[in-house]
């Protein structure tokens, strides 16, 4: 083996729990103001401007980053806490997420100062919606066979192509976009690949959404014709993207809502089953609860290695790929325990709704964040298997 895989045994400090306190609090005041339901299928992939606003103004978005732009300088421990409240309360965080997640982080790393004084502040007030374009038609999350290509030009570069599986491209303001500006080379495929930030109003960028089974279009195709972007929308080295991008996906792949998307059903199970679940219930939580509990402790560990500058890649794939197989097979389990519950209880009809949403997002869930597949190519890599 030629990688020295670590999972730290962090544990949450104990200013995390003042802080999830808060955020629970004004959790609870926002579901009592109607603004979201936790119960309610689909709530939490809701995209509110005037709710993430407000989380902006309680200073939750870009909680790690310089206050010179915006942000608060806590910690990734606390980042996860908001990130881990949210999720389980369903909250619809999904117009800021993004942004705070990942985009912020690499604009901090790799924009022009005007651009981090312009952009940053406005992510940090919730007011900026960001998608990211990685994937193609016909090379999926293999991020190196991209060809969508940038051709230089006066003042900038000339976009042409396609991009696909864009979660919120229908409703954000900028991409982060990966394009090929060279070829690659003969002995490195990654070579050619550079990074920009695309504002998604520029002319000859066009947005197709992608109905999933729930009726919804959370993933999009985005095309470019002839779409221009300025010189100073290049971000860090030309042709040499592939290493900063390689170092984002660890804070996409790592965090819990990598595990949680469909972990509503579990907790409506835990209400339907009552504080004395029979054998074969509690048998069937427990063994749900105790894998949740572990994937928790793996992500809350690459967060403190996150934390520590370190770059988790493969840690972070491996919460990736554990967390996905986990929240789709969810739902099934969870049908499976239900079905030995007395036939009528007082949220049956809640849990069946929950039931059929998740079962209808489940499959896409293999698609965001990177497919099982090439997740496990780079685990096998890490581990000096290929």
């Amino acid at each position: 083996m030629t990688a020295d895989l670590q999972f730290d045994p962090i544990r949450l400090p104990p200013d995390c729990a003042k802080l999830r306190e808060e955020v629970r609090d004004f959790l609870a005041e926002e579901i009592a103001a109607g603004t979201f339901d936790p119960h309610q299928p689909g709530d939490g992939e809701g995209y509110n401007r005037a709710f993430s606003r407000r989380v902006g103004a309680k200073g939750w978005i870009g909680m790690t980053w310089p206050r010179q732009y915006g942000g608060h300088e806590r910690s990734q421990l606390e980042r996860y806490v908001v990130t881990e409240e949210f999720r389980v309360a369903n909250a619809p965080s999904h117009l800021h997420f993004v942004a705070d997640r990942q985009s912020g982080p690499v604009l901090l790393k790799y924009a022009p100062e005007h651009i981090k004084q312009d952009i940053l502040p406005r992510i940090c007030r919730g007011e900026l919606c960001f998608a990211i374009g990685m994937s193609e038609p016909g090379s999926g999350s293999d991020l190196f066979a991209a060809k969508t290509k940038a051709t230089k030009t006066d003042g900038g570069w000339r976009i042409n192509g396609s991009k696909i599986w864009t979660t919120s491209a229908q409703v954000a303001d900028y991409m982060l976009a990966l394009f090929r500006t060279s070829p690659p080379s003969r002995d490195n495929r990654r070579y050619g690949l550079t990074q920009f930030l695309v504002p998604m109003k520029t002319p000859g960028i066009t947005v197709n959404p992608i109905n999933q089974m729930t009726g919804k279009a959370g993933f999009n195709e985005v095309v470019f014709q002839d779409a221009f972007v300025p010189d100073d929308h290049v971000l860090g080295e030309i042709d040499g993207a592939w290493k900063q991008a390689t170092s984002e996906l660890a804070y996409e792949r790592s965090g819990p809502e990598r595990f949680l998307d469909t972990f509503y059903v579990l907790l409506e199970l835990i209400r339907a089953a009552g504080p004395e679940p029979d054998l074969r219930c509690a048998e069937g939580l427990g063994r749900l609860v105790a894998q949740l509990h572990t994937l928790r402790r793996m992500s809350v560990s690459v967060a403190g290695m996150l934390q520590a500058g370190k770059e988790p890649v493969v840690e972070g794939s491996i919460v990736k790929d554990l967390g996905t197989v986990w929240e789709q097979k969810l739902p099934g389990r969870v049908r499976d325990l239900a079905a030995f519950l007395e036939s009528e209880f007082v949220n049956r009809a809640t849990l069946e709704d929950q039931l059929a949403y998740a079962t209808t997002i489940a499959p896409k869930l293999t698609i965001q964040g990177g497919t099982t597949e090439i997740l496990r190519g780079i685990i096998a890599r890490g581990l000096g298997l290929r």
